[in-house]
């Protein structure tokens, strides 16, 4: 749908909300800053079980179980790519219900799109688990170590469902604006795996398997909370309609699945630089696993910014406050400079400790290392293109979103990386970069433009 379609369609005032939409009022920089706090906490938390379980793994000291954990990761970041590009489709869709004074239908759709990420996630499950020895061929997992990551992933895959319906969960806690409730979703979930991990990696002797066990009980966690907040707290759920549901869906596939299609290109790109890597042996894999793991970490406040700026966007195009989503826009590239040079500062800070941690040494030591002291520095230019995403995703230019992604991915990855591997693992990195600083720069400045136009 179109720009001015999506504005002309939709209402300039709430009509049937008994308070405003909590976005169209207040400094949109604070609202910038509130969601991205609380939604990386709770993203983070989502990327913190893995980091976890990674660094428990390595605390076995066998480089096959940690490189396994990293060829599993690759796998399952397509999934949660998936779940993520939903979550940005149910936040535009609801956001913009609940902004324009539509709350029975923003109920129905609450309702509509957590049946369908279940549904997508137990499709996903399923056909990773059909193809998975091939998967695992495919980005280089060879004898011990495509084994024992099969293993692992074997365990994991039923549970997708939970996890896609959890992050649904704190996704539709957010369109209303309760952004702490959303946050305690996902942290609830890692502070299990926290306390759970060393019990069942060393005290019950169960290594990966361990790891494997405690993910699933991880991802029940994330369930029961978060549909606890939507249906007990915030009684965002109505009773499914038949009749609707097929428009509902169509309606949350306009956002949600070109932000599927965006969101996809990033583990796509991942995998060849993993496949990349993988020459070079498991101890570069397992270098490759700990940087994949810490970097949603450390820059949690970027990675969460596409999901946080939207219901702002969102709602004040439904309000039809083209002034405050250019303020918007404004306020999420200031801030995500400030977080980018801070998480930067930090990694470069703790390069050493984190090194011993998790216990890395020759290739694996090398890519932490670059990566801390001036790979991070590319994030800058990621983020530019986590901004832009934002704005495409919510004022009718998904698509945009998705061929900027995409050129990424391949046209900004796979030359570059293929160049890198011929000289070492930390220059397949460095290709990485550099092509994310070209499409994340370009993207911005569409962006801009873009929200130039609204109301002209």
């Amino acid at each position: 749908m179109r720009l001015r379609e999506i504005i002309s369609a939709t209402p300039r005032f709430a009509m049937t909300l008994s308070t405003p939409p909590r976005f169209v009022t207040g400094s949109p920089l604070r609202h910038v800053m509130v969601m991205a706090s609380t939604g990386a906490i709770g993203l983070v938390a989502v990327f913190v079980v893995d980091l976890i379980n990674l660094f428990y793994i390595s605390l076995l000291g066998e480089p096959a179980i940690a490189a396994a954990v990293g060829f599993a990761g690759v796998v399952g970041f397509f999934h949660t790519s998936v779940c993520i590009g939903l979550m940005i489709g149910i936040t535009a869709t609801v956001s913009r219900k609940i902004g324009a004074g539509h709350s029975a239908d923003a109920r129905r759709m609450a309702s509509h799109s957590l049946l369908l990420m279940a549904a997508i996630a137990a499709v996903l499950a399923l056909a990773t688990l059909a193809f998975l020895p091939h998967l695992l061929w495919a980005l280089g997992a060879r004898g011990e170590v495509a084994v024992l990551a099969q293993r692992y992933l074997t365990v994991t895959m039923p549970s997708v469902p939970l996890l896609g319906v959890g992050m649904a969960s704190s996704a539709l806690l957010r369109s209303v604006g309760d952004a702490r409730r959303g946050m305690v979703v996902t942290l609830g979930a890692a502070a299990v795996t926290a306390v759970l991990d060393p019990l069942f990696i060393f005290y019950f002797s169960m290594g990966l398997d361990g790891a494997a066990v405690v993910s699933v009980i991880s991802r029940s966690v994330l369930i029961g909370i978060g549909l606890h907040g939507v249906a007990r707290v915030h009684h965002m759920l109505s009773p499914v309609q038949r009749a609707r549901f097929g428009a509902d869906a169509r309606a949350l596939s306009k956002v949600a699945v070109p932000a599927v299609l965006t969101n996809l290109a990033t583990p796509v790109g991942a995998a060849f630089v993993t496949h990349s890597v993988a020459q070079f042996g498991a101890s570069a894999v397992a270098g490759q696993a700990t940087v994949d793991r810490l970097t949603p970490v450390a820059f949690g406040l970027i990675y969460s910014l596409s999901g946080a700026v939207g219901p702002i966007l969102a709602q004040n195009l439904g309000a039809g406050r083209f002034d405050r989503v250019r303020q918007t826009l404004r306020a999420s590239m200031g801030f995500m400079v400030v977080a980018v040079a801070g998480a930067w500062l930090l990694l470069a800070l703790l390069q050493g400790p984190l090194t011993r941690a998790f216990s890395l040494e020759g290739q694996a030591a090398l890519l932490l290392q670059a990566f801390c002291s001036w790979l991070a520095a590319g994030f800058f230019f990621a983020g530019a293109l986590f901004v832009a995403n934002a704005a495409f995703n919510n004022l009718g230019r998904p698509l945009w979103s998705t061929g900027f992604n995409w050129a990424r991915a391949t046209l900004g990855t796979i030359p570059l990386a293929w160049w890198g591997a011929h000289y070492g693992p930390v220059e397949v990195l460095a290709g990485q970069a550099l092509g994310t600083a070209v499409f994340g720069a370009l993207a911005l400045w569409i962006a801009f433009r873009l929200t130039a136009s609204l109301g002209t």
